[in-house]
Formats: C-alpha cells, sequence, structure tokens
C-alpha cells in the first residue's frame, strides 16, 4: 500500500507541478498575444491537435513506452509550449501549440492508465474491491490537482503585480460586451508587464515543468512484470481506423446526437471565461496582473462545488442540478452585456468567475456522470464522443475570439445554452419513457478519470 500510495502521490505532484505552468499560462493567452489574436490561435489549434491526438495516439505509445515514460514525454510536450511563449510568434507558439496538443491525451490516458492498474494490483493483494481504491486514487489525484489552478493563477498575478504602476484611466467604455476589438492593454488600468517580468514568469513556469518530468522520471516506479498483462489487458484497443468508426458509429443512438449541444457548450463556456473574459473585462479595465486572482476564485469555487454536487447530486437528482446550472449561467450571460466593467467595481470582477465556476462544476460532473450512466455497456465510444464536442466547443471558442465581438460571443453562448437545455430535455424525456416503471438515475458515477481530459 505505502509503495502504491508513493507512486499515486508522485503522478499526482508531477501534474499538480506541470498545469500550474500551463494552467496559468492559458489563461493569460489572449491577453499577453493579443496581437492579430495570436494567442487565442494558438490555443484553438492546441485543442484541435488534442482531438486528432486522442484518436490514436494514447494505446500506441503506452504499448511502445509503458506508462512512466510515455507521462515522462508528454511532459516534455508542456515544456515545450513554456518554450514557444519566450518569443511569442506564428513561427513558434503555433507549432509547440500542436505539439501540446499531441501530448496531452497520451498524458491523460497514461496516468489514468496507471492509477488503474495500481489500484487493481492493490486490490488484488489485499482482497479488496478493486473499483474502491481506484476511486481512493483517483481522489487522491484530483484532491491534490485541481489546486494547480490557484498556484498557477497566484504566480502570474504575483509576478505582473510587481510592476503594476498605475496610469490615469480617462476612460474604460471599451472594455466590455461592446469592446473595440483593440489592444486592451493600451486602456488599462496598469501598464503593460515589461518583457523582463514576462520572461521571469515564463521562466518560473518552464522551472515548474521541468521539476515535473524529473520528478516522474526519478520516483514513480514502471510498471512491474508481473502487472504487465493487467495492462496488456487495459491496452486491449482497437487499431485506429475500428476506434475512429466506433465513435461516430455511436452517433446512431439519439440520445448521443441529443447530448451534442450540450458536449459542445461545455467546451464553449470554459473557452470564454479563460479567452474572452480575462481579455476584454478584467485586463482592459484593471490590467493583466488581475488576471490570476480572478482566475483563482473561480478554480477554487469550481473545486469546491465540484465536491459539494458530486455528494448532493444523490438527493437533488441531475435535473435540477443541471437547471440551477442554466439558470445561473443566463443570468450571468445576461449581466455580462448589460455591464460596463470599471475599476471601482473590484468585487463585480470576482463576482462572475464565481458564478461561472459553480455552473461549469455542474456541467463537468454531471455531463460526465449522464454519459457514463445513459451509455454504460459503451463506454469507450461515448466517452471518445464527449472528448471531441467539448474539444471542438474549445477549438471554436478560441477560434472565433478575435473575429466577433463579445456581445455577439454572448449571443452565441446564450443561444447554445437555450438549445442545450431543449436537447437535454429531450433526452431525460426519452429517459423516462424507455423506463417508466424504475425510477431515473440520480447517482453519479465515478468519472475521476475523465472530467479533466479536455482540459488538456
Amino acid at each position: 500500500m505505502e509503495r502504491n500510495l508513493k507512486n499515486v502521490l508522485v503522478i499526482s505532484f508531477g501534474f499538480l507541478l506541470l498545469f500550474t505552468a500551463y494552467g496559468g499560462l492559458q489563461n493569460l493567452q489572449s491577453s499577453l498575444h493579443s496581437e492579430e489574436g495570436l494567442g487565442v490561435a494558438s490555443l484553438s489549434v492546441l485543442y484541435a491537435a488534442l482531438i486528432l491526438s486522442s484518436m490514436f495516439l494514447p494505446p500506441i505509445l503506452i504499448k511502445k513506452l509503458g506508462c512512466k515514460w510515455t507521462i515522462a514525454g508528454s511532459m516534455c510536450c508542456y515544456i515545450a509550449f513554456s518554450l514557444g511563449n519566450f518569443h511569442a510568434s506564428w513561427y513558434t507558439l503555433i507549432p509547440t501549440s500542436v505539439i501540446l496538443g499531441v501530448g496531452g491525451a497520451p498524458l491523460w490516458s497514461a496516468k489514468c492508465t496507471y492509477l488503474t492498474i495500481a489500484g487493481n494490483s492493490y486490490a488484488e493483494k489485499a482482497g479488496k474491491n478493486g473499483k474502491d481504491i481506484i476511486n481512493q486514487y483517483f481522489g487522491v489525484f484530483f484532491l491534490i490537482f485541481q489546486s494547480s489552478g490557484i498556484w498557477g493563477n497566484l504566480i502570474s498575478s504575483l509576478v505582473f503585480s510587481q510592476a503594476s504602476t498605475k496610469v490615469e484611466i480617462s476612460e474604460v467604455a471599451c472594455c466590455g460586451a461592446y469592446d473595440c476589438m483593440t489592444n486592451t492593454t493600451s486602456t488599462t488600468g496598469s501598464a503593460e508587464p515589461s518583457n523582463s517580468l514576462i520572461y521571469t514568469l515564463l521562466g518560473i513556469y518552464t522551472a515548474s515543468g521541468v521539476l515535473a518530468v524529473l520528478l516522474i522520471v526519478t520516483f514513480l516506479d514502471q510498471i512491474k512484470s508481473d502487472q504487465a498483462e493487467t495492462e496488456k489487458e487495459i491496452l486491449e484497443t482497437p487499431s485506429f481506423w475500428s476506434t475512429f468508426l466506433a465513435t461516430f458509429h455511436h452517433l446512431k443512438d439519439k440520445r448521443q446526437c441529443l447530448l451534442i449541444p450540450l458536449t459542445i457548450y461545455s467546451g464553449l463556456e470554459q473557452g470564454f471565461l479563460s479567452g474572452d473574459y480575462t481579455k476584454s473585462y478584467v485586463t482592459c479595465a484593471l490590467g493583466i496582473h488581475y488576471v490570476g486572482y480572478v482566475m483563482i476564485c473561480f478554480s477554487a469555487v469550481n473545486s469546491l462545488c465540484s465536491l459539494l454536487f458530486g455528494k448532493i447530486s444523490q438527493f437533488t437528482g441531475r435535473k435540477l442540478l443541471f437547471a440551477l446550472a442554466a439558470v445561473t449561467n443566463t443570468a450571468c450571460i445576461i449581466a455580462l452585456l448589460l455591464w460596463k466593467p470599471h475599476p471601482k467595481q473590484l468585487a463585480v470582477f470576482f463576482i462572475f468567475p464565481a458564478l461561472w465556476g459553480l455552473s461549469d462544476a455542474i456541467w463537468q460532473t454531471q455531463t460526465n456522470g449522464l454519459y457514463g450512466i445513459l451509455f454504460e455497456k459503451h463506454k469507450e465510444a461515448a466517452f471518445a464522443n464527449y472528448r471531441l464536442w467539448e474539444s471542438l466547443g474549445f477549438v471554436i471558442a478560441f477560434g472565433y475570439s478575435t473575429k466577433l465581438q463579445i456581445y455577439i460571443k454572448l449571443y452565441i453562448l446564450l443561444s447554445m445554452l437555450v438549445l442545450s437545455m431543449v436537447t437535454y430535455g429531450a433526452v431525460e424525456y426519452l429517459e423516462a419513457k424507455s423506463s417508466p416503471g424504475s425510477p431515473p438515475a440520480t447517482k453519479r458515477e465515478d468519472v475521476g478519470p475523465l472530467t479533466q481530459d479536455t482540459h488538456v
């Protein structure tokens, strides 16, 4: 148990270090590299590469390299993205975004495979239920991993606050829903951070990534020979084409088709907060050094609510939680359309990400749980669809980020939310119709290994 727990902790802290860097950097892309939309374009390319990577790379790499070296190698892809930011241009950021996207899917798959094998191995020796041990391991992992959103954003805010030489704010009319679609740093409440501060931040993030790789290489045990059979069984996946075809064959299920708008919306709403809200509201009115603090608020509320809703969903049922998320998000979107951000309204800048975090916690936990419950016999194809459509939502959100004004994006979000709730309601109707004698399934399945996949 001690050896297995050590490996779980090594993976957990390795991911914590890696995503402390990546999470903070992702939230700053739209603000740091706003010229010609380079920052959000890189994120759009990144998620497109992730979609392609997740279709065929993970099983191939894990079979060839094993879980340990797949994790270590994939982490190096994230470091490449940090290095690409040192001299940000179309020739450095786009290729490194592709590299990160390619490494993202194998990284998460190898982590899931490793923790599953470790859990099953210990359960077999201890005579315990494998699922219970695996749940414990993923619980430990996400407890540690979820805090990465806090540390990465805290580092960026502390570094950039060093240069918050205040300038007089004469006009912030260009901020918010009717932004002027210009470089927002020229109208902010603080001076644009110097290159030396940007390099300091990138140096810290790169060092954090390197530490993550060293931690995995030095302390993570390779899967033993007596566990090789277990690994082989877990990785007995069909060929790329059969996996690809199974993913789309699953679309013959009406319920899967009806869940596509909800899944795309999940990517759109996350993309809006990290790409548009941070740039057109926070950076524009307050300055780039506030982005980290605002996103800490989002991460903290999201984590706490994920835990809370996971517990109470068995009492409330998923329908009530989905309704709460829809109402909360709708209120936020309407308020963002009407609100004219001003530095004197500091608290309001934190209220929106807090409410957004509450909604996102429901979208993530309950949508994953819904997929697990509805498609219990075809989970692989179902979750492949989940990753595909949510990642497409991210690609769309970051792809049109520089082409449309904020108010148009908010109307798109609102329309997609309404459509999502209509199609989700149809799914619940079909479920009730197909099993009128049995109570609706409200339990939340263990979806630990899957909830974070689409966050790269």
